[in-house]
């Protein structure tokens, strides 16, 4: 089965383009505003009104109050949640809408035990750990941690590029990979040639 990709840390208008362009199954939306690839509610509606039918628009929340998320959704469409904070599986369920929950990998993680903690996620997002950083961080992981019974429910993060993720693919057959600063010019600017040798790399590793 082809890998899904998505395209995280969305600003502008023309970058979901370029991705969806190349191929992009999906685009994220940072809604926590200390990140520096978080958007305003105008953003994203301008950069959700532009999208063409069967994107998947993701919006990505850390901690946040239930009544600050609903508020969002009644303005911008989303059509998936991903909680990169501490949430637990109550935080993330009840809001109408499937869920995808983040992980962020150490030695120590026992994914198959989150994975039934969380049970009712549509997929475990899997990102490096790095002490008070919900994500972003552009290191991978360990690989090896991630159990080849759960590669069918996961989405690869962490440190990906168009360098490592045919290898990552290749290696883990994950649902579906999340990059975000692997394919940016700057801080929330994406480069549109990094996006298409991202996919590309994607694309390799699937037919490997």
């Amino acid at each position: 089965m082809r890998t899904r990709i998505k395209i995280c840390g969305i600003t502008r208008t023309e970058d979901a383009l370029t991705a969806i362009r190349f191929g992009a199954d999906a685009i994220g939306l940072v809604f926590y505003p200390p990140s520096p690839r978080s958007v305003s509610v105008e953003q994203a509606q301008r950069i959700v009104k532009s999208l063409p039918p069967f994107v998947t628009v993701v919006g990505l929340f850390v901690d946040e109050d239930r009544a600050v998320i609903e508020q969002i959704m009644n303005r911008v469409p989303l059509d998936l949640l991903q909680f990169h904070g501490d949430e637990s599986a109550a935080d993330c369920s009840g809001f109408g809408r499937p869920w995808i929950k983040a992980i962020r990998m150490r030695q120590e993680t026992d994914l198959l035990s989150l994975e039934q903690q969380y049970a009712d996620a549509s997929g475990l997002l899997l990102d490096t750990y790095q002490a008070g950083v919900p994500g972003g961080t552009g290191k991978t992981f360990d690989w090896d941690l991630v159990p080849q019974s759960l590669a069918g429910k996961i989405i690869l993060a962490g440190g990906l590029n168009s360098e490592n993720v045919a290898q990552a693919v290749e290696s883990l057959h994950p649902y579906a990979v999340d990059v975000s600063g692997g394919v940016e010019a700057a801080k929330g600017i994406k480069d549109a040639a990094k996006i298409e040798a991202f996919i590309a790399g994607v694309m390799r590793g699937d037919n490997d």
